[in-house]
């Protein structure tokens, strides 16, 4: 993938690593929040619909992040991350894609239950978090965040647009 002017303003972080895998509790709060199956179902299955879209992208147009020359031995929690998280599916990045997806989730669930605004606040600053972490980590360079924020945006907003026409399965 290419690098672009943000790729150079985000350095290299190893203390980056909490703050990526962070990601797996971030992903949780929505359906945590949910009340009924039905609000769950809806959610889940936009996730899987996320979920598929990126892996069909990353199976027809397979890309990479570029080789940055870190010795990962000396960064074994980052080491560990490059060692699972194959090299050929760089583009959306699926981490931010599910980051920002889970946002807006959170941000309308959070406004139903009418929680204080500086506790949605919080909930997007850990979002961008997310994003800052893919780059930080070299996981992906700043292309690969800003199409899984778009894919992430995209599917959210539609999946969201699809609860206001039904019969309320957000409520709690």
């Amino acid at each position: 993938m290419p690098e672009i002017a943000l790729d150079r303003w985000i350095a290299f972080t190893p203390a980056s690593y909490p703050v990526y895998v962070s990601l797996w509790v971030y992903v949780s709060l929505p359906p945590a929040l949910m009340s009924n199956f039905r609000a769950l179902l809806h959610h889940g299955l936009w996730v899987a619909a996320l979920c598929l879209f990126c892996l069909t992208l990353f199976w027809l147009f397979p890309t990479q992040t570029p080789d940055f020359g870190v010795d990962w031995s000396l960064y074994p929690e980052l080491a560990t991350i490059k060692g699972i998280d194959a090299a050929g599916n760089a583009c959306p990045s699926l981490h931010v894609a599910a980051a920002v997806f889970s946002a807006l989730w959170l941000d309308r669930l959070m406004s139903v239950i009418t929680t204080p605004i500086w506790l949605r606040g919080i909930s997007l600053a850990h979002c961008l978090a997310i994003g800052w972490s893919t780059m930080a980590s070299l996981q992906h360079v700043a292309v690969d965040v800003l199409a899984g924020a778009a894919v992430g945006l995209i599917f959210a907003l539609l999946s969201l647009r699809a609860t206001r026409s039904e019969t309320s399965p957000l409520q709690l």
